[in-house]
């Protein structure tokens, strides 16, 4: 941050705390930071957390942030703040974004739930601050890439459409064990729900639903075999914006070999009904270990011919670990998720934008090599 801004952070879980650090120890001018959660000890513990790891000082209040209630000292707060960065689970994101339209406050969240995004939408298509939405890694970072790895493409190669435009992220540990062959990174009703909710896609050009998991394929990177299926949410809203320009298009997710086959063991197990997700996630905290030893895998790629009818293809692959940030240690999951959610911040604050800004929206190549981004993803 060029200047000094009042920002929210709503919720204290792992991103929100990975947020406020590297706003704390990265921003030119230290902003103040306001941590609202449910719990207030778990707020408390969080602002402690974020003054004992930044090497700058930092004023970092928590408040009580309760699931319905606006209280008295909440008013206060969201009168003075600038922005609101909601970390809180999906659910809740509709409501928070409500309250940032009421109190004309800029916005931004990480969901990729796609019913509370469109919500959002409507919500926010005519207000006088500006909202980004699902900027993380997936949906997020991963898609800012993806779009500008097509235009950039169409650009050299003067063309109008490609043949492919494909983008994955794997949060994984380290090594994995079977039968499941994974390890949690964050959190498992996240995983549970991509794994059973439709993903959007394009294929022959159309914008398509397909069921999660049902196009499981192969791919080496970086000399590393994984395996990749279509899962929800990734996608942001690149299938609106590049149907009729891309012949197929998808975000799938990445697994070592194996997972996916232990996943479908259980689903067959569990059958489908009301209660598969609940049972999913059941299941796989009763059998998958939480591990903090995390990688971030991520690749993007373009295919298609060049005005002279010549195949052409182009990648951009990456693997990010835990870094060391102020006197904290982030995990890559932390770093990767909170970066672009700051950088969008920073996109917010620091222009004069009004109402919904989705990924395909992004100015690519500035927050692509923003601030907050270069230090963990690297220029591009």
């Amino acid at each position: 941050m060029k200047q000094h801004f009042n920002i929210i952070i709503a919720g204290a879980g792992g991103i929100a705390e990975a947020a406020g650090l590297i706003l704390a120890e990265w921003s030119e001018v230290t902003p103040s930071l306001f941590i609202g959660n449910r719990t207030l000890a778990k707020a408390q513990s969080v602002a402690q957390w974020i003054e004992e790891g930044t090497t700058k000082p930092c004023s970092v209040e928590p408040f009580l942030l309760p699931e319905q209630e606006l209280t008295e000292e909440m008013k206060i707060i969201f009168d003075e703040a600038d922005i609101i960065l909601d970390c809180l689970p999906g659910s809740q994101a509709p409501r928070i974004a409500k309250l940032a339209q009421e109190f004309h406050l800029h916005y931004a969240n990480l969901t990729e739930c796609v019913a509370e995004t469109d919500e959002i939408i409507a919500l926010a298509k005519d207000a006088a601050t500006s909202f980004i939405l699902q900027t993380g890694i997936a949906p997020g970072y991963i898609d800012v890439l993806a779009n500008a790895l097509f235009q950039q493409f169409c650009i050299d190669f003067k063309v109008n459409t490609v043949d492919k435009l494909e983008f994955k992220v794997g949060a994984l540990t380290k090594n994995a064990v079977d039968p499941h062959y994974y390890g949690f990174t964050w959190s498992p009703i996240g995983v549970a729900t991509e794994y059973l909710k439709k993903a959007i896609t394009i294929r022959n050009f159309n914008k398509t639903e397909l069921p999660a998991l049902s196009e499981r394929t192969s791919i080496v990177i970086d000399g590393v075999t994984y395996e990749a299926d279509l899962t929800s949410g990734g996608a942001a809203d690149l299938p609106d914006t590049l149907a009729g320009k891309v012949r197929n298009l998808d975000y799938k997710t990445l697994r070592f070999p194996g997972h996916y086959d232990w996943i479908q063991k259980q689903l067959m197990t569990i059958g489908n009904s009301e209660k598969t997700l609940k049972e999913l996630q059941q299941i796989m905290e009763k059998e998958i270990p939480l591990i903090e030893n995390d990688q971030i895998i991520l690749y993007a790629a373009v295919e298609g011919k060049d005005h002279e009818g010549i195949l052409r293809r182009r990648e951009i692959s990456k693997c990010i670990l835990p870094q060391k940030v102020g006197n904290h240690q982030l995990r890559a999951i932390q770093a990767t998720t909170a970066a672009p959610l700051v950088q969008s911040a920073q996109l917010l604050l620091e222009n004069n934008l009004k109402g919904v800004i989705l990924q395909s929206q992004i100015e690519a190549q500035s927050f692509l090599n923003g601030n907050f981004i270069i230090p963990v993803y690297g220029k591009i």
